[in-house]
C-alpha cells in the first residue's frame, strides 16, 4: 500500500503511549489502540525540491526549470508520529501530511549533513529511502521503482540526560518497521531457506497404487507416522521394537533378515567359528600372539 495524504493531524489520545503500554499488560490483543513510540512537534523535514509533489507533506514550490534549483533541498517544519500502525508527517502550515505504511521504507539510518540554516556547523537526522510504487499493483515487467529521498532533523534532547533526539527516533522507527515486515521478503526467505518443508505434495486422492510409478516416492501414513516399509526390509526399527531385534548387550535377536542381506547378517561370529590359520574370515589377519611382529630395541 502506498502512502496515503491526511489533511488532520492524529489526536494523540487516539494512541497508547509507549510507557503506558509497556507498564501494563493489555486486557485484549484485538481492537486495541496503536501504540505511540515518538511523538515530536518541530521536527524538519528536508527533501530535493524535485521531489516535493511526490510528498504531500511539503508545501508547492514553482519550477523555473534549472538542475541545480531542482536538486537543491526545501525544509519544513512539520510534526511526526511514529506509531506501531504506520509513520505521520504533519505539516500544520498547510494542513496536510502523509501517512507511510512501514514496508514503503526501504531504507533507513542515521545520517550527518550540514545544518539547513547554519552550513558552518552539522547535525544528525534521520536519512529514510521511500519506495512510493505499490509493489501489489506493479506488474513483474515493470522494473522502475519510484524513490523517493527523506530526512528528519529533530529537535534536540531538552535535557543532557536524556537519550539524544535522533537516537530515540531511529530506534521508535526501526522498531516499528520490524512489526511490519515486508511481505514480498518474507517469500523469498521461505523459498529460499533451508527450514521450510521440503517434502512433496500431491494434491487430490491420490493412492499409494498411483504414486507407483514414481522411484523412491511412497505414500505417509494417515496418522502421520512413518510410510509402509519398503519390499524385502522386513518393517521399521524404532524405539518401540528395537528389544525385538537386539537384545542388552546389541546382538541380533530379530530372526530372519532382509532379503537383501547376505549369509550371516546380523548374526556375531564366536571364536570357534574364527579360521585356524590366523585369519577372521574375511580375509584379513587377526591380532594374536603368533601374527604380531616382534619388538625390537
Amino acid at each position: 500500500m502506498p502512502p496515503a495524504t491526511i489533511h488532520a493531524a492524529p489526536a494523540l489520545d487516539s494512541y497508547t503511549a509507549i510507557a503506558d503500554h509497556q507498564a501494563q499488560t493489555p486486557t485484549s490483543f484485538f481492537g486495541a489502540k496503536p501504540v505511540l513510540h515518538y511523538h515530536a512537534t518541530g521536527v524538519r523535514a528536508l527533501a530535493a525540491r524535485s521531489q516535493l509533489s511526490k510528498l504531500p507533506v511539503f508545501s508547492a514550490v514553482p519550477a523555473d526549470g534549472g538542475e541545480a534549483e531542482a536538486q537543491a533541498n526545501s525544509v519544513e517544519a512539520v510534526d511526526v508520529f511514529v506509531s506501531s500502525e504506520n509513520l505521520i508527517l504533519f505539516n500544520p502550515a498547510t494542513s496536510k501530511g502523509v501517512s507511510i505504511p512501514y514496508p514503503t521504507i526501504s531504507l533507513h539510518a542515521i545520517q550527518t549533513l550540514d545544518d539547513p540554516t547554519d552550513s558552518s556547523r552539522q547535525i544528525r537526522g534521520l536519512y529514510m529511502q521511500l519506495e512510493l510504487s505499490d509493489p501489489y499493483a506493479a506488474s513483474e515487467e515493470d522494473e522502475d521503482m519510484d524513490i523517493v529521498e527523506l530526512t528528519l532533523i529533530p529537535p534536540p534532547s531538552s535535557a543532557e540526560s536524556e537519550k539524544p533526539a535522533i537516537q530515540t527516533l531511529f530506534e521508535a522507527v526501526s522498531n516499528c518497521s520490524n512489526l511490519h515486515p515486508d511481505p514480498s521478503f518474507e517469500e523469498d526467505e521461505e523459498m529460499g531457506d533451508g527450514d521450510g518443508d521440503s517434502r512433496i505434495v500431491f494434491e487430490g486422492n491420490v493412492g499409494y497404487e498411483g504414486m507407483s510409478g514414481l522411484p523412491g516416492v511412497q505414500a505417509g501414513a494417515a496418522d502421520g507416522g512413518l510410510p509402509p516399509p519398503f519390499p524385502g526390509s522386513g518393517g521399521w526399527i524404532t524405539a518401540e521394537n528395537v528389544s525385538e531385534y537386539f537384545n542388552e548387550d546389541g546382538s541380533w535377536i530379530g530372526g530372519e533378515t532382509g532379503e537383501n542381506l547376505g549369509e550371516g547378517a546380523g548374526r556375531v561370529r564366536t571364536h570357534d567359528e574364527v579360521d585356524g590359520n590366523g585369519m577372521n574370515g574375511h580375509g584379513e589377519l587377526l591380532d594374536t600372539d603368533e601374527n604380531k611382529r616382534p619388538r625390537t630395541d
